[in-house]
């Protein structure tokens, strides 16, 4: 008997120590771990599903659409949650265009997410969001980025990659203006992945990106990329590139390069030809560059445009005999029929009256040797050597454009500057930024710069309008109704095959403004030809005309009421 009650008394010791034991337990549990314990569970049943914004537009001047976005779902799945991996992908196989094989193998993965299709049309994914067998699979924002001009604007637009970053133009240049910032929806679910009506649902809404709008002009755009593509088909022309400023504001109305790229398909593009030639291709300009040296010599007091020069057809430049491009016995040119007839070594007479380091310093005011600050990547500074590195025969080739290289944005902007009474206002592409909520910004306007006088600016007016008059360079650049003034160039290319000009073909160039009496639009063109001797004036300056032609019909400019003047080239 004493024995059964100490086992009784043992028992009962053992049973209240574990109750001890269990409610023990039970406090930590509740009181102390209870919180990380609750959290743990609630998280293991809540699914976090981003929520995308919507990228911003890029427009052009007029608000047409040249870059925007449209929803669309990426389909994933949790294949724990499948029960039936075969019949659901049965059901889906039609409407993602996936073959069942494949959906069942990724819907039978050992895994808790897998992508079953990107970029689906909401209009499908509602069908499935429809079916019976639905369990397991989920949607995320991933919309598809649309470029309705295709090509037209391409390179300056530029375009986004798979992860939806701009990676050109821009696209990539305005990345976190356009991109605005993701949000995410936190949903708890059940033990199929359905959302639980009482559940949590904690939504951070997406801020969507800003518009940006352009100084571009589709429908001016479109013309200039049709002539250009028209060039690049002739047999002789490789690439070309061109821009349209505006020259009060300095404003890109249009600029394009060929061949170009639809962004909608950048991807099946070479990759060479992704960038932005106008800006980021250098090339030697040759006889273009003869304005900038004659309006120099003007500025300096060392000539007018009807000062009268005795001009060899050849001229010594240390170890080098540079001639015009026919040598010729000595002619009295004025200053004007030496640029109406691009005598080179008229141009160097000019050049050396002035000295290196004055030129230098004139080059790079008119902003050659120095990036614009054009808001695309990739822009170049081109090459402009110091003057003090110049040897005797850089410096003779300088002034005719050849050893120093520039972009065609840089040619244009030097002609905008002479168009504009000789004051140089930056060329910009960007006009104004509006933010998700109405609110615009319009763009920083860069600051003008006087580079010379109005009296000099009128008097290269004067000698450019020679060119394509009677006896100059360029007749193919007139356009009818209008007075024009601009400038051939026909650089020697080097042959990548020797390092050497020979074989190498000819950089032909053409850039001038109109109308003349009242400037209003700078168009400059380049033309690569390998295989051709063709000059400026005969193939650039006919591409200028077409482009000049619509530029200023298209923009209400009034013709030219004034007519031409006449001009005297040499004198007897």
């Amino acid at each position: 008997m004493a024995q059964r009650e100490q086992r009784n008394r043992w028992g009962l010791a053992f049973l209240v120590t574990l109750l001890v034991v269990v409610v023990a337990k039970l406090v930590v549990l509740q009181g102390v771990d209870g919180a990380p314990y609750a959290q743990a569970a609630e998280n293991d049943r809540m699914k976090v599903f981003p929520i995308a914004a919507v990228r911003g537009q890029i427009t052009d001047r007029d608000g047409q659409l040249l870059a925007y976005s449209v929803d669309a779902e990426r389909v994933t799945a949790d294949p724990s949650l499948v029960e039936d991996p075969a019949r659901t992908a049965l059901a889906l196989t039609t409407l993602l265009d996936v073959p069942a094989a494949e959906l069942t193998a990724k819907l039978s993965e050992d895994s808790r997410y897998v992508v079953l299709a990107e970029q689906v049309s909401t209009e499908v994914t509602d069908r499935i969001r429809a079916l019976d067998e639905r369990q397991g699979l989920f949607f995320e924002d991933d919309p598809v980025r649309l470029y309705p001009a295709g090509a037209v604007g391409g390179q300056v637009v530029g375009f986004i990659g798979r992860d939806g970053d701009g990676l050109a133009g821009i696209e990539q240049r305005y990345e976190d203006v356009l991109s605005g910032t993701d949000g995410e929806e936190r949903v708890e679910v059940d033990g199929r992945g359905n959302p639980i009506p009482s559940g949590i649902d904690d939504t951070v809404p997406a801020v969507d990106g800003s518009t940006v709008q352009l100084t571009l002009d589709e429908d001016l755009q479109f013309v200039v990329q049709q002539r250009l593509d028209a060039a690049c088909a002739d047999g002789f022309t490789t690439t070309a590139s061109a821009v349209v400023l505006e020259v009060a504001t300095g404003e890109v109305a249009a600029m394009a390069g060929c061949p170009g790229y639809d962004p909608g398909s950048y991807n099946t593009t070479d990759p060479d030809l992704l960038g932005n030639p106008v800006v980021s291709e250098v090339y030697e300009p040759g006889s273009v560059m003869k304005a900038v040296t004659l309006a120099a010599a003007i500025e300096e007091g060392k000539a007018t445009k009807d000062s009268v020069l005795n001009v060899d057809g050849h001229i010594q430049a240390g170890d080098v005999v540079v001639t015009d491009a026919h040598d010729h016995e000595p002619i009295d040119f004025t200053v004007t029929g030496i640029l109406a007839k691009s005598s080179n070594v008229g141009s160097i007479m000019l050049a050396r009256e002035i000295g290196d380091s004055t030129f230098e310093r004139y080059l790079r005011a008119f902003g050659l040797g120095s990036t614009t600050g054009i808001e695309l990547p990739g822009e170049s500074a081109g090459i402009l050597q110091d003057s003090a590195d110049w040897t005797a025969s850089r410096a003779a080739n300088v002034p005719i454009g050849q050893g120093i290289s520039v972009t065609t944005l840089q040619m244009a902007s030097v002609y905008q500057t002479l168009a504009n009474g000789g004051v140089r206002v930056p060329p910009r592409l960007v006009d104004s930024v509006t933010a998700p909520d109405g609110t615009v910004t319009q763009a920083p306007r860069p600051e003008s710069t006087r580079v010379v006088s109005e009296g000099t600016a009128d008097q290269l007016s004067h000698m450019l309008e020679a060119v394509v008059g009677p006896g100059g360079t360029a007749p193919k650049g007139v356009v009818d109704g209008f007075r024009v003034a601009g400038k051939t160039g026909t650089a020697q290319r080097a042959n990548p095959e020797c390092g050497c000009y020979t074989g190498g073909g000819y950089f032909t160039t053409f850039v001038g403004y109109a109308p003349a009496d009242d400037p209003q639009y700078v168009v400059a063109v380049d033309l690569e030809r390998p295989t051709s001797d063709a000059e400026g004036g005969q193939v650039a300056a006919p591409v200028f005309a077409d482009v000049m032609r619509y530029a200023l019909t298209a923009g209400g400019v009034v013709p030219s009421g004034t007519a031409r003047p006449d001009f005297t080239l040499t004198v007897p």
